[in-house]
């Protein structure tokens, strides 16, 4: 049995990482949504609403298990016993760190592999700093995010 762990902030859950996400259901026999809970910068949602809007988001999708976590992500890994680590990348830019984070994953757990998904065109230009500076304007982000996540984005700015 193989399992594969797709890390990220999801700040907030985008179409392009549940894109992501159903492809790696085709190919893993369970994978686990982990939500950053140290992100390093500040984020919109807080960790807790991070998780619960994933979970949402994901709902009752098969094989699928949202986890928040803290610390190194290689650790994480090791205590879910996955052997994969999954990552979007958009870009060259993306592609440039990804690759740099594989290979210090790699050193920190030799037994796990990195394995990148590319974006399929339409959700390519999706990011979540993206999504949040539109929804910061003003802008209808529903090309971007999921009916679930845009209501949570209205909330929220309505709660600031």
């Amino acid at each position: 049995m193989t399992i594969a762990v797709y890390a990220g902030t999801f700040d907030p859950f985008t179409l392009g990482h549940e894109d992501v996400l159903d492809r790696a259901r085709q190919i893993f026999d369970t994978v686990i949504v982990a939500v950053a809970a140290d992100t390093g910068r500040s984020t919109f949602f807080t960790f807790e609403e991070r998780v619960q809007l994933a979970r949402q988001v994901i709902g009752e999708k098969s094989r699928v298990r949202v986890m928040g976590f803290e610390g190194l992500l290689c650790e994480f890994i090791e205590q879910q016993h996955a052997t994969v680590l999954i990552r979007g990348v958009r870009n060259g830019s993306d592609f440039d760190y990804e690759t740099r984070m594989a290979a210090v994953n790699r050193a920190l757990n030799p037994h796990a592999q990195t394995v990148f998904f590319p974006p399929i065109s339409n959700t390519q230009a999706i990011s979540g700093s993206l999504v949040r500076e539109i929804h910061r304007l003003g802008g209808d982000v529903s090309a971007f995010v999921s009916p679930i996540v845009r209501q949570a984005l209205e909330r929220k700015r309505r709660s600031l």
